[in-house]
């Protein structure tokens, strides 16, 4: 095939439940072609996935002649600046009344890598009374489907940048994608799965990756420039984190913290503390891994895990967060000294329940079940059973032209999406 459309189903399948309650929805395409306010919005503290994906699809807009303009709840890491070279992004933090009246403008508002309105923080509310049509494209589990009216989610994606490359070849058109939005999405990837070292374990991901190649992607410069350009500030900041790093061998557990003064004096900026928590998890026989950072309200708390260590449910239950199995964020209203105690006695509950788990005794009667609950039951299923797929490499030569890769994909995995429809009954 020379396109990336997806197969259309036979006329004698099925509808699937998601699809008899959305008939009024009309596809991506459509609705991308009707109307012409369009914003793009991600989550707050925008991370590379966040802004990655943000930009890509704004640029990809702009080549097939739509005009977008993106809002950000507050400011970005310096390392990701040059992804915004022509300065297009509005910060709501700086700008209320114009970021606002955007909003309040907009026809059609994406929402990227994020899965519930609230992630936007003091932006929530402009978007839950825009009467805008919302498109979700994002990788987190547990979407707040009613807040959306078409949803593209999946959670065993590396990133929100992976979907959003699935989507445009299923949905849209992929021989659009040209160096810039190929850098774009890279760019998320790369920063989602930390460098290539965890969430990627798909081939999909690697023939995505290898398809932006020949589009002109230049891994190398990616790299560089987001993880070769910090400030002497940032690595002193990360020097006393490894310094006090505070490691428990008997839990498998390692976590380090900073302080609001201590952030000022390192002249902190967005985006430097970013990865920190990752050192912590770097240690030989750690599992579980956490840092904590005293911001103006709250203690925001980084949980990253390797295996059966079920973070996401551990800072839904705890924290007031979530995210993923193996990477969560949550936030404390107390102290950090206080948080930090209270970490430390979460600790034996937590691995001592996973370890029941793994042995096949039950834990005791108070202790937290890893991985218990929160399981995502919307939007993409496994999309082709192990034995009907096809050896991909079958189909794939190179010199059959760039973007076969992403054809091929297409025709293989038909991204499964959902509409939503306002109050409509859920699947159980």
């Amino acid at each position: 095939q020379p396109d990336c459309k997806a197969p259309t189903p036979a006329p004698q399948d099925p509808p699937t439940p998601t699809q008899k309650q959305t008939h009024k929805m009309n596809n991506l395409k459509e609705l991308i072609n009707e109307n012409q306010n369009i914003v793009i919005v991600c989550h707050f503290n925008p991370d590379g996935d966040a802004v990655g994906s943000s930009m890509a699809l704004h640029n990809y807009l702009a080549l097939t002649g739509k005009k977008s303009k993106v809002v950000f709840p507050n400011h970005f890491a310096k390392n990701l600046f040059w992804l915004d070279s022509k300065n297009e992004v509005i910060i709501h933090e700086n700008n209320h009344k114009a970021v606002e009246k955007t909003i309040s403008e907009a026809d059609l508002i994406f929402c990227l890598d994020f899965q519930d309105l609230n992630r936007t923080e003091k932006l929530s509310e402009c978007l839950k009374s825009s009467k805008a049509k919302k498109v979700l494209i994002d990788h987190h589990i547990n979407p707040a489907n009613e807040q959306f009216d078409l949803v593209f989610s999946d959670i065993e994606v590396s990133s929100t940048c992976e979907m959003l490359y699935r989507v445009i070849c299923s949905e849209l058109n992929s021989e659009l994608i040209d160096k810039t939005v190929a850098t774009c999405l890279y760019s998320g990837v790369c920063t989602d799965t930390g460098s290539f070292s965890f969430s990627c374990r798909h081939k999909e991901l690697f023939l995505m990756v290898a398809d932006l190649i020949s589009r002109g992607l230049d891994t190398v410069e990616v790299h560089q420039n987001i993880f070769d350009t910090y400030s002497q500030w940032r690595m002193k900041l990360l020097g006393l984190c490894l310094e006090r790093m505070v490691v428990k061998p008997e839990y498998k557990t390692a976590y380090t913290y900073l302080s609001k003064a201590e952030m000022d004096r390192l002249h902190y900026q967005p985006g430097d503390t970013e990865g920190i928590v990752n050192y912590c998890l770097s240690v030989g026989g750690i599992n579980f891994a956490a840092f904590f950072t005293e911001r103006e309200n709250r203690i925001r708390c980084s949980f990253r895990s390797i295996g059966d260590y079920d973070v996401n449910t551990f800072a839904r239950k705890h924290f007031e967060g979530g995210g993923h199995k193996n990477a969560a964020g949550g936030s404390s209203f107390i102290s950090l000294d206080k948080t930090l105690a209270k970490f430390e006695t979460l600790i034996p509950e937590f691995v001592g329940a996973i370890k029941s788990e793994n042995l096949g005794v039950p834990p005791p009667s108070q202790s937290f079940v890893a991985g218990s609950g929160f399981h995502s039951n919307l939007f993409c299923p496994p999309l082709t059973p192990p034995a009907a797929k096809k050896d991909f490499r079958s189909k794939s030569r190179v010199s059959e032209g760039r973007g076969r890769a992403c054809a091929d994909y297409a025709e293989r995995e038909r991204l499964h999406c959902e509409a939503i429809i306002p109050n409509a009954s859920q699947p159980q």
